[in-house]
């Protein structure tokens, strides 16, 4: 079999619909249930039937997107699906990884995550912060134009560099005036386009500390197991076997850069030739290629796929 990673998407890949097709599987019904019992809400309605508009809300968008990858990782399981070489997720799928590794339970994460998107969303109002992702620019140059532009701000408004998804695309986050600033120096800079993201709160800036402080009081009433696969995780691009060390880690990436481009890159360091995005869309096997085009990226989200990542492994 051929050496391969699980990774886990985050927010953005959520749909009214997104585990129908997986039908009245037992591992997905049993993964709802469970996810549903430790809220006390009913996720598998929410998800089949929305609303959109509800779906799309933080607080609820990130325990759906945990409970979706970890449905899909369950499948796989009961397939008789391998073990992967390792796990990471992106930004929340981190949470997804956290699980499939036998870290937390799905009964653990799914309570950690509504706090930490309901803290998300408490620290920065509706309307003062934003996101964009600037496409055909280096990371260093975004990096730099932010240093300039929140400097030229005289520093009562901050931009940064949030998210490194792929060579061609980072994501900038912070105030709004600031963003927005940013967006116009990119563009100056020699960036294609400064595309503003329909999000409620400017994700892993240092803005989002207040909700980082929240998060870390309940990591510390966690239990966490020791990892029995290698999660690499977003903030140091490391494998930590220590619950002090992952609680830390998942403190810290609330309020800093997802580092996916080294993320991938470290799984190529290791072997691996072959990652797979479990959970619904496609968006991360879509990275692995514009990241290194020698890796081989696919996505596991219905049966279908579930043979094809089957037999692209064996």
């Amino acid at each position: 079999m051929k050496k391969f990673a699980f990774v886990f998407p985050g927010q953005g890949s959520q749909a009214v619909g997104m585990l129908d097709a997986w039908g009245t599987h037992p591992a997905v019904r049993q993964a709802v249930q469970e996810a549903s019992d430790a809220l006390g809400e009913d996720l598998g309605a929410l998800i089949a039937s929305g609303p959109k508009e509800a779906l799309a809300l933080t607080t609820n968008t990130q325990p759906v997107m945990l409970l979706a990858g970890v449905a899909a990782w369950r499948v796989w399981q009961a397939e008789g699906g391998a073990l992967p070489d390792a796990v990471a997720g992106h930004s929340l799928g981190e949470y997804s990884a956290l699980v499939a590794a036998g870290v937390l339970t799905l009964s653990q994460a799914i309570p950690l995550v509504r706090l930490r998107a309901a803290a998300m969303q408490e620290a920065v109002p509706v309307g003062t912060g934003a996101m964009a992702a600037v496409l055909g620019l280096e990371a260093d140059k975004v990096k730099a134009v932010c240093a300039q532009v929140t400097a030229d701000l005289g520093g009562a408004e901050v931009v940064e560099a949030v998210n490194f998804n792929d060579p061609g695309q980072t994501v900038i986050a912070g105030s709004k005036a600031a963003v927005e600033a940013a967006g116009a120096a990119m563009k100056a800079a020699g960036a294609k386009r400064a595309l503003p993201l329909p999000v409620s709160a400017p994700f892993h800036s240092s803005l989002m500390r207040p909700a980082a402080e929240k998060l870390q009081a309940a990591l510390t009433q966690v239990t966490f197991s020791v990892p029995h696969i290698d999660v690499i995780n977003n903030i140091d691009v490391a494998v930590v076997q220590d619950g002090a060390a992952i609680a830390d880690a998942l403190y810290r990436q609330a309020f800093g850069p997802v580092r996916w481009v080294e993320s991938i890159q470290a799984m190529k360091a290791r072997g691996i030739t072959h990652v797979v995005e479990c959970g619904p869309g496609k968006v991360l096997a879509g990275m692995v290629k514009r990241i290194d085009a020698e890796l081989v990226g696919a996505a596991l989200y219905d049966p279908a796929t579930l043979a094809e990542v089957k037999e692209l492994l064996a």
